[in-house]
């Protein structure tokens, strides 16, 4: 009997959804944990119904593009790489289809900014504009400053030269430089017309925090 369904539906996103959610229950990670999968998984929907796309294939790919930050014995693969697996191993064992499953990995594998994917469909276009939307703004502050925590960054900002105006960026050693380094160039790689607006708002708000972040500190 074969039992491969013929599109994704409610039912297998639902159980996709739950599944994912109990992985990231034990996460230790604040800045990409479940709080932001849902983040994305709504901002993607949202994205969707403007811009158009399959939902449910975009939800599929929100929901499991972190998956593999769930995972603490990923083998030291990248998050990236380890999503797509896990993702392909819920997506069998749904008896997803396997044209659907490649559109759902490849929004996945596309969605990475360090590993620089280059999205070829809408769906995959959608997700990377979500996933780079939550990196802005008030919520993209606070996730970078928890990361920086978890990283152990040693400094705030350089004393000398806080806005990196004289020297290279060094986001390795002072949390503000990630700033310059990469979140005021996201908005840059955002590529549908909700996404952009969505990314307007949350810039504005980005660029006022660093001018009073100077204001502040008397520069």
């Amino acid at each position: 009997m074969n039992t491969e369904k013929t599109v994704i539906d409610a039912e297998v996103l639902a159980g996709i959804q739950a599944e994912v959610q109990r992985r990231f229950a034990a996460s230790n990670d604040p800045a990409h944990g479940w709080e932001h999968v849902k983040r994305v998984y709504e901002l993607a929907l949202h994205i969707a119904e403007q811009e158009g796309g399959d939902r449910l294939i975009v939800g599929a790919a929100a929901l499991m593009h972190d998956l593999g930050r769930a995972d603490p014995g990923n083998g030291g693969m990248h998050h990236a790489e380890r999503s797509i697996e896990l993702a392909g191993e819920l997506l069998l064992a749904y008896h997803v289809p396997h044209t659907t499953q490649e559109a759902i990995i490849h929004a996945i594998q596309a969605h990475s900014y360090s590993r620089g994917g280059q999205p070829k469909t809408l769906e995959a276009h959608i997700l990377r504009d979500a996933d780079r939307l939550d990196a802005l703004g008030a919520i993209g502050i606070m996730r970078w400053a928890m990361t920086a925590a978890t990283l152990h960054t040693p400094h705030n900002y350089h004393p000398a030269d806080p806005f990196a105006e004289q020297r290279a960026f060094d986001d390795h050693n002072f949390v503000l430089d990630h700033f310059f380094a990469k979140l005021l160039k996201l908005s840059d790689t955002i590529t549908t017309r909700t996404a952009r607006a969505l990314a307007q708002q949350r810039m504005a708000f980005m660029h006022t925090y660093l001018a009073e972040f100077k204001r502040e500190l008397g520069l």
